[in-house]
């Protein structure tokens, strides 16, 4: 069974900054953390290449802040783990993988916790990422690890040769506006692979084509080689507004999702295998097999109830049986965290509208979704710049049903907020105001003025035939007579 390692320290932190430039290589003569001082000849600073040189990773969990390069390179291969409390920004590169390694151990950065920034806001334009350079390189994130690319691309599988790994296990890659690129040049080969994670970029139909492309060929994949019976999971892409979002969906369907999350208490976990499967089930709070419970031993059933508690992460993992074997085959270990969930607002639909003796009461009719009790509060994010014009007016900003009046044309935006006293949720609306009702029709998508409504003022009346006999037989034609 796949097995998951957590790893958890507490110490006191030696902080220093190189004095000059120069590459700064990670010994662990002493112990496994970067903040020791006795680890390094100096700890890097933000004009230092670093590289680590150790039989053990290198455990970052604290604010490291700015380095120049990182670089995996040569025989000797580097490990390099972020865990919760770390940070970490290359400015320049960051490459895992410049050369050297071997398929099976590769130069590796591991973010379990914690965030890797590719860029710093000191150091713009700069900050790119590659993977597998010309050696063997492997990014694993993991649990609440997150890594944002802020200025360039990420690269896997880059330069002739090179050969990179992208395990999305957990957390978030975060490209932004950025792309990653795989296997772009010759004899390079990448590999990108969803098992509990998302990665997020900004939408363009070129990198959603690129996305699909790289489905297609296998090259973006989700849980790997699963097991023989149950093959692969599914690559899953979403556009919301304009964010793309990838992430992996298990064969086996599990509830609560791998590295999801739920309500403390009861909770049933589920899934779904082909009708009469046996299986065993295994339950615990760290992902190292030796602490599970097996709490289903060779039984066809495809959910099970399990109590949690707040602030707690649980693994979980369904072995499943082929029919008449005795051995079962073993199967991937997802795991979800028991918590609060954070309030759920909804400001309601957007709000075409008008004005009628210089104002307009508009109804807010916002709801909010949450196991706890929550409170409520109303604000304006923007509104129409008028001198002339008051400012909106809430009548009860802690009313998630309430009014608003308005005296201004133009766009309002506003925002309900909702706090269950731990976790805030918030959603927004848009109110647009026009001087009247014809006005505010026109703005609607699909608005087609009526047959005879020839001075476009929504009603076909006495005016319009004004106009239609002010304008009887004339011609504009190009073969128009002198005179009719």
């Amino acid at each position: 069974m796949k097995t998951r390692i957590v790893l958890g320290i507490c110490i006191s932190l030696l902080v220093a900054g190189s004095l000059s430039a120069a590459t700064r290589t990670f010994t662990g003569v002493v112990d496994q953390l970067w903040s020791n001082a006795d680890n390094w000849d100096a700890i890097p600073g933000p004009d230092d290449k670093v590289r680590v040189r150790s039989e053990k990773p290198c455990i970052i969990d604290y604010d490291a802040g700015v380095i120049n390069q990182y670089v995996g390179e040569g025989d000797t291969i580097g490990h390099l783990i972020l865990i919760d409390g770390a940070q970490l920004s290359v400015r320049t590169w960051n490459i895992i993988g410049y050369n050297g390694g071997e398929p099976d151990a590769r130069h590796t950065i591991e973010v379990l916790g914690g965030v890797l920034n590719g860029g710093h806001p000191d150091y713009s334009h700069q900050g790119r990422t590659n993977i597998g350079r010309q050696g063997y390189g492997h990014l694993i994130i993991d649990y609440n690890g997150q890594v944002n690319m802020l200025y360039q691309n990420m690269n896997v599988g880059y330069d002739d040769g090179g050969d990179g790994i992208v395990d999305v296990r957990g957390g978030v890659l975060n490209l932004g506006p950025q792309t990653i690129n795989l296997a772009t040049h010759a004899n390079g080969k990448a590999k990108l692979d969803f098992s509990g994670g998302v990665m997020t970029q900004a939408y363009s139909d070129g990198r959603l084509a690129s996305i699909n492309d790289h489905i297609a060929a296998g090259t973006i994949t989700a849980y790997g080689a699963i097991t023989a019976s149950y093959g692969t999971g599914t690559v899953i892409v979403e556009t919301v507004e304009d964010t793309l979002i990838v992430k992996g969906l298990h064969p086996f369907n599990p509830v609560p999702e791998d590295n999801g999350d739920t309500v403390p208490g009861s909770t049933t976990l589920e899934w779904t295998v082909d009708a009469g499967t046996l299986v065993d089930v295994f339950f615990g709070t760290k992902a190292d097999l030796t602490d599970f419970t097996k709490i289903v031993n060779k039984q066809a059933v495809t959910s099970v109830n399990v109590t949690t508690v707040a602030k707690q992460r649980y693994f979980w993992a369904v072995d499943t049986y082929a029919p008449g074997a005795a051995v079962s085959e073993i199967g991937i270990v997802f795991d979800f965290t028991a918590d609060n969930q954070p309030p759920v607002a909804n400001a309601g639909d957007d709000v075409t509208t008008w004005l009628e003796n210089g104002s307009v009461d508009v109804a807010l009719a916002g709801t909010v979704t949450d196991v706890d009790p929550t409170t409520t509060v109303w604000t304006v994010v923007s509104q129409p710049d008028d001198p002339n014009s008051p400012d909106a007016v809430i009548a009860d900003p802690a009313a998630s049903n309430t009014t608003i009046t308005l005296s201004a044309l133009g766009e309002y935006v506003l925002q309900m907020g909702a706090d269950d006293g731990e976790y805030q949720g918030e959603d927004t609306m848009t109110i647009n105001v026009f001087s009247d009702h014809c006005e505010a029709a026109k703005s609607l998508p699909g608005w087609i003025a009526s047959p005879g409504d020839i001075n476009l003022d929504c009603v076909v009346d006495q005016l319009d035939i004004v106009i239609l006999i002010e304008n009887w037989l004339e011609c504009t034609g190009l073969d128009c007579p002198d005179a009719l």
